[in-house]
């Protein structure tokens, strides 16, 4: 099964995060099937529309109610080789309790089937005795039989190496595979090997390319909020200095204008009639109108982000209040929100926001920083 994007649910004011898949659900009284969403959350909650247990979720799958294959399609083969077949094993309804399961566990912070597994793996290649073997054994056993070839993350040998390891000497792998053998056995630990300084190495190579990451998780993030002032911006400068609209003059382009707003709304448009209008509008507000009713010049889809990258530099570098107000939001994420702006420029979360102006101001805080910099000079 494909588990979709993250979910949650409020139980007594707490979050109980979740996920989602599609199952097909029979209609009441009929032999006819739909798509259905099929929730599952970390308190063991599981279920469509009602929420049920894991005993529910069975007593679901026995009636028939749910089914976790179209019921249209036709019925799985059995490979003629085990050994040799590349697909994985039948989903039924018994593999999929244990896939939910699974789900269960790793939403809630429990170790899955799988990563038991590979820690059963670690303990046999420390030390490969039979009772090691039969643990192994169980661990994987214990894997939803469907989802067995994927837990390695290999698609070459899928899980072959542990099924050569679960074979005493002499055996048949799978039934019909290959006779175990010492040589066959030491392949299989090898690999294991190989992949651990494959791990290794790149882990090697990420610590160069990456070399410049920060090495502690940064500030949380600065969010925005967008404020309205009835008696006027506080004498205190605050969060709000960062916004489009705080009315403060800047140079740019070969004029001034009283705030950012005024001078993106300005020069977006087509016409020096309009442009001056709206330079000349008494609130950041009466600029947007009047800029958003003129017409654009043709390649401002093409300029505006520049545009407003040379606004913003212009602002902070021209008002010293406002650069101390970004500068003291270190190296936070900045989340640009509000309803004035488009969503280009603000975060909108699951409305398509861009955040650029939240992006470009971290752009120029950056910036700001660097002036202040000592750099080495030639000697």
């Amino acid at each position: 099964m494909t588990w979709r994007r993250p979910t949650w649910r409020i139980v007594d004011g707490e979050r109980i995060s979740g996920t989602w898949t599609h199952v097909w659900r029979r209609v009441q009284g009929t032999d006819r099937y739909y798509v259905d969403d099929l929730f599952v959350y970390a308190d063991g909650a599981v279920g469509c529309s009602e929420l049920a247990d894991m005993a529910g979720l069975e007593r679901m799958l026995d009636s028939g109610r749910i089914a976790v294959r179209d019921p249209a399609a036709p019925p799985f083969e059995e490979p003629g080789n085990r050994w040799r077949a590349r697909c994985p094993e039948p989903l039924t309804p018994e593999n999929f309790l244990l896939e939910v399961a699974d789900v269960m566990a790793e939403l809630a912070g429990r170790p899955t089937t799988s990563e038991r597994c590979r820690d059963t793996i670690e303990v046999f290649r420390a030390e490969p005795t039979e009772a090691h073997r039969e643990l192994l054994r169980e661990a994987y056993l214990a894997i939803p039989p469907h989802r067995r070839v994927y837990f390695l993350g290999d698609m070459d040998h899928q899980d072959r190496p542990v099924k050569i390891l679960l074979t005493a000497l002499g055996e048949q792998v799978d039934g019909d595979g290959p006779v175990a053998t010492d040589e066959l056995h030491r392949w299989a630990l090898d690999y294991f090997t190989r992949g651990d300084e494959g791990v290794e190495r790149e882990k090697e190579r990420r610590a160069v390319r990456y070399a410049d990451d920060p090495a502690t998780a940064g500030r949380p993030a600065v969010v925005l909020h967008e404020t309205v002032f009835p008696k006027g911006h506080p004498a205190k400068l605050g969060l709000f200095a960062l916004y489009n609209d705080f009315p403060v003059p800047l140079r740019y382009a070969g004029d001034t204008y009283a705030s950012v707003l005024h001078g993106y709304w300005a020069l977006s448009t087509a016409h020096e009639a309009d442009r001056l209008a709206v330079r000349d509008a008494p609130t950041p507000a009466e600029a947007q109108e009047r800029g958003g009713r003129a017409v654009r010049r043709e390649d401002w889809p093409k300029i505006r982000l520049a545009v407003m990258a040379g606004l913003l530099r212009a602002k902070f570098t021209q008002h010293p209040g406002p650069a101390e107000v970004l500068l003291g939001t270190g190296d936070a994420t900045i989340v640009y929100t509000g309803f004035s702006e488009s969503p280009y420029w603000r975060d909108t979360r699951a409305e398509g926001g861009r955040n650029w102006a939240g992006r470009l101001l971290e752009l120029v805080r950056a910036e700001l920083g660097a002036e202040r910099v000592s750099w080495p000079t030639a000697g």
